[in-house]
């Protein structure tokens, strides 16, 4: 069976998006999902997204990191809402069902200002912190990080035994300025570094926010720049925590399955 994709990026984080409102594509076949998110025998891309129809919604995100697995992607549902728009599903605002619950979303000036669940709190990991941002996040704070080992301390701290057996996206924080920080990310399910991380970004914010506490954190990724915006309550917890930043098409095409 040919089935149409389209490839989009949101800050160098690319995805493999396929209008799946018919249902035709096989979502037990992880096998499938990893060969066409394969940068040498497939397309090529940090996850596949689905879009289907969905009761009481504009849609449903149905999202696959590259090795099949399944989790929140902040990047992706930014993404899946410039696909949609580019679909006609919908215009200029969107509401949603990704693996985390409903999300807000609209498009203003050619961003994607994205809605995220709510954070009731940050842990400390001795001088590191842990935040589920709609997937688990580890964030530390370090000195340099456009030089620091990034993939082998991230995969040390991925598979270590504080986070067994599912693991964790881990992040690496620098401070730029007073609202403003350097953020790289391994992920889970790619087991590499990626070029931006919508969730771990947001992780980064509201531990960055909460220490400075302040509302709102501009973000330099390895793929360009991000902002989050967010309400923090006076138990430790976050709302109305919004994921800004582009989301463009990169090319289309077909591919047999």
């Amino acid at each position: 069976m040919e089935i149409s994709f389209y490839k989009y990026q949101g800050t160098g984080n690319d995805f493999v998006m396929i209008d799946d409102r018919s249902e035709h594509f096989d979502e037990q076949n992880l096998d499938l999902v990893s060969q066409l998110c394969d940068r040498k025998f497939g397309i090529g891309a940090d996850g596949l997204i689905l879009i289907r129809n969905k009761e009481g919604y504009d849609f449903e995100m149905i999202y696959f990191n590259a090795d099949g697995s399944q989790s929140m992607c902040g990047n992706g549902a930014r993404c899946a809402v410039a696909f949609s728009s580019f679909l006609g599903i919908v215009a200029a605002q969107a509401h949603f069902l990704a693996i985390d619950g409903p999300h807000q979303a609209r498009i203003i000036n050619g961003n994607v200002e994205l809605g995220m669940g709510n954070v009731v709190s940050l842990e400390n990991k001795g001088e590191d912190f842990f935040v589920d941002t709609g997937s688990p996040h580890h964030v530390r704070f370090v000195e340099d990080v456009e030089h620091y080992p990034v993939v082998d301390t991230g995969a040390a701290i991925r598979y270590s035994d504080d986070y067994r057996p599912s693991g964790t996206n881990v992040n690496f924080i620098s401070v730029l300025g007073d609202d403003h920080i350097y953020v790289r990310t391994y992920e889970r399910g790619v087991e590499d570094e990626t070029l931006s991380c919508g969730t771990g970004v947001t992780a980064c914010a509201l531990v960055f926010g909460s220490q400075k506490n302040i509302d709102h954190v501009d973000i330099k990724a390895q793929g360009g720049n991000l902002a989050v915006k967010f309400t923090q309550g006076e138990n430790g917890s976050f709302k109305d925590i919004v994921l800004i930043g582009p989301a463009e098409q990169v090319f289309k095409g077909s591919t047999v399955i």
